[in-house]
């Protein structure tokens, strides 16, 4: 007798229920980035917050001398920003659920804000010049605009060269210790006992060395940034399950085949660590790089102000440090999407 064949039919997903997967899918990965609850009050106190820190500003008597017209501007314009996405959040959904996530932080921003323009504008409680307001940080900012501006542009110029070598280097050598031994043998050592020496130990040697101060500067950045990048590298290579390295040789793998096609996009979240950990480590080092002989740049600047005891140009450095610092992260994560974006939905 002829057994009867069974055949399960699975339904087919058309075009448009497809698509309503895609939608929801997306909608999950929205719900992981923007936890929290929606609320229709938040968003409206964020707004509330800033204009009563724009009241303030205005209505409450001040004790220090100082342009609050910069201060004034920048609330309104957050203000406007604030009202401008909550009209957009009514249509945009993803907008409303980013302006949702971060409207409890902002509201805590802007009452920060007030207590500090409490404390030292408008009572003098915390004075001057070590506490100066957020007030007299943008009018230093509007005033030294020309001089910040240069100066960001030295410094950038300064890292991105310095870290642009680093992480080539870095990237190299990690591969060659994580991939060879002899390799390992002679580079790993020399790693570790550079790695924990403070980049401030180098600057005598740096300017004996070197013929300028430009160049001494290149030099402790790209070592600061070689450090991470390496280790994390052939970390990130050896730490790769040998079973995909033999199955590539079973089909007739080279090594360099098993090098740029396993082990090096393999070892790539691990890079990513140590570039976003020589990244830190590298603004760090170029404040200090730029003690050497600099005639320009932030570290340059802040260093200068506080010789003249001007605190309120030290912070506007380190706020234009801080923008900068976060656009530079910004940017490694988007290279870091484009490159891992095998890894999404595998990892949180």
């Amino acid at each position: 007798m002829k057994q009867e064949s069974t055949t399960i039919k699975l339904p087919v997903l058309h075009s448009k229920q497809s698509k309503k997967l895609d939608v929801s899918s997306k909608l999950i990965i929205k719900d992981e980035i923007h936890w929290k609850k929606d609320s229709k009050l938040w968003p409206i106190l964020q707004i509330l917050a800033f204009v009563a820190a724009l009241i303030v500003s205005i209505y409450v008597p001040t004790k220090q001398m100082v342009d609050l017209q910069p201060y004034r501007i920048f609330l309104i314009i957050v203000i406007g920003f604030f009202v401008a996405r909550n009209i957009i959040s009514l249509f945009n959904r993803k907008v409303k659920a980013s302006n949702n996530h971060q409207a409890q932080f902002y509201f805590v921003v802007a009452l920060l804000l007030i207590l500090w323009d409490s404390l030292t504008t408008k009572s003098n409680y915390l004075p001057l010049p070590f506490f100066p307001s957020l007030g007299q940080v943008l009018q230093v900012m509007v005033e030294d605009a020309y001089t910040l501006l240069i100066s960001t542009l030295f410094s950038m110029r300064l890292l991105i060269i310095g870290f642009s070598i680093g992480t080539v280097v870095g990237l190299v050598s990690g591969v060659l210790i994580g991939w060879y031994k002899e390799w390992c043998y002679w580079l790993f050592p020399l790693i570790k006992v550079m790695g924990v020496i403070p980049v401030t130990a180098w600057i005598p040697i740096m300017m004996f060395i070197f013929p300028s101060s430009f160049y001494a500067q290149i030099f402790l950045i790209v070592l600061c940034v070689w450090f991470p990048v390496a280790y994390m590298a052939s970390n990130g290579i050896v730490n790769i399950e040998k079973s995909y390295f033999e199955a590539a040789r079973t089909l007739g793998a080279n090594e360099r085949f098993l090098i740029f096609k396993i082990a090096i996009p393999g070892a790539m979240p691990s890079i990513f660590t140590g570039i976003y950990t020589a990244t830190g480590i590298s603004f760090a080092t170029l404040v200090v790089s730029e003690i050497i002989g600099a005639k320009a740049g932030l570290g340059w600047y802040i260093n200068w102000a506080k010789s003249w005891s001007n605190y309120a140009k030290v912070y506007a450095s380190i706020i234009v440090m801080a923008v900068v610092f976060s656009i530079v992260m910004a940017i490694i994560f988007r290279v870091r999407d484009r490159v891992l974006i095998w890894q999404k939905g595998l990892l949180k």
